[in-house]
């Protein structure tokens, strides 16, 4: 209780302008037991609590408690979080300022992606044709070989064969990442013209 009254009789000699008893800053917390705990200096009691510095002007500015290991990391956490979510903001912001620069209309969108197509289209059927054009070819070494059914082939048979064999592969290749670059045109379109038509949607931005 008496240690109670000095605190309130200090803070209320800090506060009424006496500059004689408020030569200095007067720091000030609450020790582990609750108790006022005051000094000229930093007390030992308050190095790891939250504390109030009384100024030589009277007025008193509060400083937080040091944070916990597990509070710094809980706000450093919380700091990268922030930081990811304004990385992912700006980096929408500009995807879609560049498809309001690419398109001006949802017809423009379905032209390229019809233009996209076209030319996949193409690039597949001139692998489909190489690859009948080269079975064309391995069938005359086909026949060849059939005279030499039992013996060894002539090297050059052989070898027309293998690269016959080899550029088909090749060719079946191309044909499939063809494809699966055809549904990843369609997947893009599809995401363009709905961001599109939401963007259109929204209110102008007013300077």
């Amino acid at each position: 209780m008496r240690a109670a009254v000095s605190y309130a009789l200090l803070l209320l000699a800090l506060t009424s302008g006496d500059e004689g008893f408020a030569a200095a800053s007067i720091f000030c917390c609450t020790d582990e037991q609750g108790r006022p705990v005051c000094g000229d200096v930093l007390p030992p009691a308050c190095y790891a609590r939250a504390y109030r510095e009384l100024g030589t002007s009277g007025r008193a500015r509060t400083v937080e408690a040091p944070l916990t290991a597990e509070q710094r990391a809980q706000r450093a956490a919380e700091e990268r979080r922030r930081s990811e979510q304004e990385r992912a903001l700006k980096e929408q912001r500009r995807k879609d300022q560049a498809l309001l620069n690419t398109y001006g209309s949802e017809k423009d969108i379905e032209v390229m992606r019809s233009r996209a197509e076209r030319d996949l289209n193409a690039a597949i059927q001139a692998a489909q044709d190489r690859i009948t054009e080269i079975r064309r070819l391995r069938k005359k070494f086909e026949d060849e070989a059939e005279f030499y059914r039992n013996r060894q082939l002539p090297a050059d048979v052989a070898k027309g064969l293998r690269d016959a064999d080899h550029e088909i592969k090749a060719q079946e290749s191309v044909i499939e990442s063809k494809k699966k670059d055809q549904e990843a045109i369609r997947q893009k379109y599809d995401e363009d013209l709905r961001r599109f038509v939401e963007l259109s949607k929204r209110p102008p931005v007013r300077p």
